[in-house]
């Protein structure tokens, strides 16, 4: 299914749009670094992005919606060289600060994109393009009233599964019990997609701790992971 024919998502955001100072550092990150290795996906060319292009080569790409402060991505991408690694965020504060965690562990296979995921899928990547898509710990909109913005919804999950290639995995992640439940139910049903494991996958000991993560821990919070594949 190709963008045209893919259907649009609810206008509902699965965030809010944070503000806030960057350092001076995230400041220098994006005055140097961003031109380099970063794109805004409002400003993108039409059609799907080249990643073999983009990357300098032809490799399997994982794309990590929702990167935050980077602890995560920044070394998971140093620590698989050969995937062309692709994190979409919207605050540029913690596009900043991945950046310079980047660049300290000497990241080269790392690109980033400045906005909604949504309309990236939509719009700019082609189906069955993607080796691997990760969402760790998106915004649990723990209040009933507030569910309807959480990202993890079966029009979107659909999106997801069109985008991966056949073979290819949806990671999701989140310490909070009632999404990890809704997280099950979503993906379960979701016909192009199998989980890997009988419920929740055991948790990887490549995905980094972070500090969110243990201070889950601290207040009682079990962390779930789910790993689908997208069927032949």
């Amino acid at each position: 299914m190709d963008s045209e024919q893919q259907p649009r998502l609810r206008s509902v955001v699965s965030y809010v749009k944070r503000g806030g100072r960057m350092t001076v550092g995230q400041q220098r990150a994006w005055e140097t670094v961003w031109p380099k290795i970063g794109r805004t996906v409002s400003q993108l060319e039409p059609g799907p992005i080249d990643f073999a292009e983009w990357f300098g080569r032809p490799a399997p790409v994982v794309l990590e919606i929702g990167s935050g402060m980077g602890e995560t991505t920044a070394q998971l991408a140093a620590s698989a060289p050969e995937v062309n690694y692709v994190a979409v965020e919207v605050y540029e504060a913690g596009l900043g600060q991945l950046m310079l965690r980047a660049e300290k562990l000497g990241v080269e296979n790392l690109r980033l994109l400045h906005g909604d995921a949504v309309p990236l899928l939509t719009d700019h990547v082609a189906p069955e393009s993607l080796a691997c898509v990760r969402i760790f710990f998106p915004d649990p909109w723990p209040k009933k009233r507030h569910h309807k913005r959480r990202l993890i919804q079966p029009p979107f999950v659909r999106l997801l599964a069109s985008r991966l290639a056949s073979g290819g995995t949806l990671h999701l992640a989140t310490d909070w019990q009632d999404y990890a439940d809704q997280m099950l139910e979503v993906c379960t049903g979701e016909p192009a997609l199998r989980n890997r494991f009988d419920g929740w996958a055991p948790r990887p000991e490549w995905r980094p701790l972070t500090k969110f993560e243990r201070r889950a821990e601290e207040e009682g919070r079990v962390s779930r992971d789910l790993i689908f594949e997208k069927r032949p």
